[in-house]
């Protein structure tokens, strides 16, 4: 952490995605415990919770660019301080090594959101060390999820389906459905991508059907698992790109749309906003093109104040796909690519 400028510069590496697979174990195994200092409890727990999920907040809103330094040096100071104090038992133990874990997650994240892949993964392989040292059900799972979700996002399949598998494998009958429903629609995605249509359609149905279970018996998300969306959401949003992968642009539309109505709007501006943009999308390819620029246009309202380099990326892709609409002369389009163009000039 305290290398940033040569950790920003690192590239996304195809070698690191299969460490989790090789060798973290020996990243676990170099955490310890020293003496010295007080020692941790419970309250110390619950304290750096209330701590990130302020940080998570902030992050959904406002973009991952917005607090970022602020969270790192939290994570050099507080938090790399706790994880080398004493604790009160083997219990409290445990439960500092995962919310130090869900920490680095989100570093990760806040990373990936910036456009900077390699420090993501990075912060994401310090993640799954401190998971596994922690020997929290699922946690472990959880982050290979996320480095599988990285890979497929970047184009780089070749150990994504590994790391969807070897996840939720870890996962299996130790974790609650609701849980369950967001490792099978990863699957399903990491099945797209290899091909396998009719296997990828099993797993979304099985993560709908976990994910409506889950719900009726009103399962406890785990503190880990909250570091994006409301599991409804990760998994209509998850689903959408199964199907985007397979082809079927009207059943990917309608998983954007029903992902971006999931979740409270001031909470969660920038994964709404990235939705509506990918429903938009779909529905200018099925040539609907007013009913795409009035969603591109929700976006663009959903996206005020949000910091983050996947929503300019997304508006500048905006602007490139009604470039043919704009030359036949659509009054909509033209008037989208004036919003469009604004916004990228008050967000630079």
């Amino acid at each position: 952490m305290n290398r940033r400028r040569f950790l920003a510069a690192s590239a996304y590496s195809m070698a690191a995605a299969a460490l989790p697979l090789e060798t973290v174990q020996e990243a676990a195994a170099r955490t310890r415990t020293i003496s010295g200092g007080a020692v941790a409890g419970h309250a110390d727990v619950a304290a750096v919770r209330d701590m990130v999920k302020l940080f998570m907040d902030m992050d959904e809103r406002h973009g991952g660019q917005h607090g970022r330094s602020a969270f790192v040096q939290y994570l050099v100071t507080d938090i790399a301080g706790l994880c080398r104090g004493r604790f009160a038992s083997d219990e409290v133990r445990a439960e500092v090594l995962s919310v130090a874990s869900a920490d680095a997650h989100l570093a990760g994240w806040k990373a990936y959101d910036s456009g900077q892949q390699g420090l993501a993964q990075r912060y994401y392989i310090q993640s799954l060390a401190l998971a596994r040292a922690a020997g929290i059900l699922g946690q472990e799972g959880f982050v290979m999820r996320t480095m599988s979700q990285q890979g497929m996002k970047l184009h780089r399949a070749e150990h994504c389906l590994a790391l969807a598998e070897t996840g939720w494998d870890r996962a299996k009958g130790r974790v609650d459905a609701q849980v369950e429903a967001l490792f099978a629609v990863t699957h399903a995605h990491a099945l797209a991508e290899t091909g396998q249509r009719q296997r990828a359609r099993a797993d979304v149905d099985r993560a709908h059907a976990a994910l409506a279970a889950g719900v009726r018996a009103g399962d406890e998300v785990p503190f880990w698992a909250l570091v994006w969306v409301p599991p409804a959401a990760t998994v209509h949003s998850r689903t959408a790109k199964v199907f985007e992968t397979l082809g079927d642009r009207k059943n990917a539309a309608r998983q954007y749309a029903t992902a971006a109505a999931s979740q409270p709007g001031t909470t969660y501006a920038r994964i709404i906003a990235l939705d509506l943009v990918a429903q938009a999308e779909h529905q200018a390819k099925q040539g609907s093109i007013e009913q795409a620029c009035t969603t591109w246009g929700r976006a663009i309202d959903t996206m005020a104040g949000v910091k983050s380099a996947r929503t300019l990326k997304a508006v500048r892709t905006l602007r490139s796909d009604l470039r043919p609409y704009r030359a036949r002369g659509v009054q909509v389009a033209a008037e989208l690519d004036e919003r469009g163009r604004d916004f990228l000039a008050h967000h630079p």
